[in-house]
């Protein structure tokens, strides 16, 4: 007598409970190593934040020293060792009773520790337009609360100090915005990137500070 399978009662096929359990264990695993990496992720992007300004900060301690030296004669006086490039001047903005050190030329890698003078602009205190430019979440934050009116300085390795008072803040992009450079007067221009707040680096527009000599 053949029986039909058509009629058949459904089977039910029971797994170990070790094989049962696999799956559940690998999610719970897969999802405690994806935490961690969501943990080790966000700490390096913190760190990383913190960095920029921290070497900031120890960099400008060393060209202070190298100041010093600039001062007493040295006119090519190294932050350190391996270093470029030298101090040229000291930046005092408004409201800041700690005067910033200012690299010879404005390279990325020395933008990366201080303010720097762009090659081809005018030496400090003379007549035409001396260009420095600095990082804006570093050494040029505080140039987003500056004003028209407020007055900064600038001191050359001689001892001679030249006050400067703020006739224009302008937002323009550095790819069309041409920047001359002779004037018949000491002029002074910061620049850095804009906007303050941008979350990433990088883009074509920049925030210009331009000062003149205040006598």
């Amino acid at each position: 007598m053949r029986r039909s399978w058509s009629g058949a009662m459904p089977v039910t096929v029971t797994l170990p409970l070790g094989l049962a359990r696999r799956p559940r264990v690998r999610q719970r695993r897969l999802r405690r190593l994806a935490f961690g990496a969501l943990i080790a992720l966000g700490v390096a992007l913190l760190a990383a934040g913190f960095w920029l300004p921290a070497k900031a900060e120890l960099a400008q301690h060393l060209l202070n020293r190298a100041w010093d030296r600039t001062t007493d004669g040295d006119a090519a006086a190294k932050p350190w060792p391996w270093a470029d490039t030298h101090p040229v001047a000291r930046l005092t903005l408004p409201g800041s009773g700690e005067p910033m050190t200012v690299l010879a030329g404005a390279s990325g890698r020395n933008l990366a520790f201080a303010p720097a003078l762009l090659d081809g602009s005018a030496a400090p205190g003379t007549h035409g337009v001396t260009v420095i430019a600095g990082h804006r979440d570093t050494h040029f934050r505080r140039l987003a609360t500056l004003a028209v009116g407020d007055e900064l300085s600038l001191e050359r390795p001689d001892g001679s100090v030249y006050l400067y008072r703020v006739t224009d803040l302008d937002v323009v992009d550095s790819e069309r915005a041409e920047l001359r450079l002779d004037a018949d007067e000491s002029v002074v221009v910061l620049i850095t990137c804009w906007p303050f707040e941008a979350v990433t680096p990088g883009g074509s527009w920049r925030y210009v500070v331009t000062a003149r000599q205040r006598f």
